[in-house]
């Protein structure tokens, strides 16, 4: 059906870490892993609970705009793959100059090769 597709894509505001200490504590006490134009940080959560989001942009990525643009590849990579994990995790990606001028392709494919090297994918 339509509606559920709709339903299985979105990324509301339960999909996002916004806590400066969830950041903190998935940072800390999570697993690392850098890749291509981004470092994947991830915790595991219970598997009844939903995975999340958290996206950093360094400002020596540049100016506003192209933090922008990477903040925006970096949810949307997420956003269409999140059913695509094998467990529920806190996730935060922090992207890395070199995702300037990368298009959604090979943002996509850095962190699919991320979070398969990570054990993440089903």
């Amino acid at each position: 059906m339509p509606g559920d597709r709709l339903q299985r894509f979105r990324f509301g505001r339960a999909a996002r870490i916004k806590q400066g200490r969830d950041f903190l504590r998935v940072r800390q006490k999570g697993e690392r892993l850098a890749n291509g134009c981004l470092i994947a940080n991830w915790q595991r959560l219970p598997p009844d609970s939903p995975s999340r989001l958290g996206v950093i942009t360094p400002g020596k990525i540049g100016k506003a705009s192209a933090r922008t643009r990477a903040r925006r590849l970096l949810r949307e990579t997420f956003r269409v793959h999140q059913h695509d994990l094998a467990a529920s995790v806190d996730l935060v990606l922090v992207a890395r100059h070199s995702i300037i001028g990368k298009n959604f392709g090979a943002v996509e494919r850095d962190f699919l090769t991320t979070l398969g090297r990570a054990g993440l994918l089903k």
